[in-house]
């Protein structure tokens, strides 16, 4: 099991080097990413865009344009196809979206005969170290699902746990958030939260152990649950942090970057092959997370 993120930079370079297809990588700070990733050995690129451009940029950071391949895509809604077939004709592993719409990138994802659709949801996780540093914490959806139904969070969840048995979680423990730890008719989550856990108990959920509802500090700190009298495997324990919308998850995810200055990281799961979607204020080393993290899983 991954017992940090860090672990991740480590466990990547002792793999064969998997390739990226980047759709769109015209902007300075993506190139300097590519340069780090290749220079720590994380991954190799294929640069999907208008090449005159990709060139300059090229040449900005010292990079030979020679040691990279190009493919020439100068409208950004031919590069997102092109770069989601390259993973689909398996010429690369990953697809990265870079300086073009979401919409658009998602769209060449989604194609129903040429992208990497699956039929399930795709939602977006973010990692962090645990606070006993003893492993890796996910929460999910934080970017992607605006309000989930019962079902949408039944595919996050599975979507989470795919994840974190690929980290090495055999039965992830997974806490569905909400604020507070009883079920209340008034507060629909908490409804959601107690389906959820029965779902998992009848076997509608696999390979996880699943509880709610739960609020934060009596999933993530055992002397909180202990305090509330909470008991059972999740409690104070949990791998996994379902949050109730978007709102929560995208509040959650910053306080952790801007309040408790975390490492943090992220993946976008669901899809036919990993997905990288990077924020434009995630610091280079959550950037460089990503990039290994997509690359371990792919």
């Amino acid at each position: 099991m991954m017992k940090c993120l860090d672990d991740l930079l480590v466990a990547v370079r002792d793999r064969p080097l998997k390739k990226i297809a980047i759709a769109v990588p015209e902007e300075p700070d993506l190139i300097k990413l590519v340069k780090q990733a290749t220079e720590q050995r994380l991954a190799e690129f294929i640069l999907v865009g208008d090449e005159i451009r990709i060139k300059e940029l090229l040449d900005e950071q010292d990079l030979d344009s020679r040691d990279y391949e190009i493919q020439d895509r100068k409208d950004h809604r031919q590069a997102a196809e092109r770069a989601v077939s390259l993973v689909v004709e398996k010429m690369a592993e990953v697809v990265m979206k870079g300086e073009l719409h979401t919409a658009t990138f998602l769209k060449a994802v989604l194609a129903k005969e040429k992208g990497l659709r699956t039929g399930n949801l795709i939602s977006e996780i973010t990692l962090y170290d645990k606070e006993d540093e003893d492993g890796i914490r996910l929460i999910t959806d934080c970017a992607m699902s605006i309000i989930p139904t019962l079902d949408e969070k039944r595919q996050i969840i599975e979507n989470a746990v795919e994840l974190a048995m690929k980290l090495g979680y055999e039965k992830p423990k997974v806490a569905v958030l909400s604020a507070v730890e009883v079920v209340n008719p008034a507060i629909p989550d908490t409804l959601d939260a107690a389906i959820l856990s029965k779902m998992a108990d009848r076997g509608q959920i696999r390979n996880a152990i699943v509880d709610g509802p739960f609020a934060l500090d009596n999933a993530i700190s055992l002397a909180a649950a202990k305090q509330k009298k909470i008991a059972g495997e999740v409690a104070g324990r949990a791998d996994i942090l379902l949050v109730p919308n978007l709102q929560v998850g995208n509040v959650l995810r910053k306080s952790l970057t801007y309040i408790a200055h975390k490492k943090v990281t992220s993946a976008v799961m669901g899809a036919g092959a990993p997905i990288v979607m990077l924020s434009r204020t995630d610091s280079i080393e959550a950037k460089l997370l990503s990039v290994a993290l997509s690359t371990y899983i792919s």
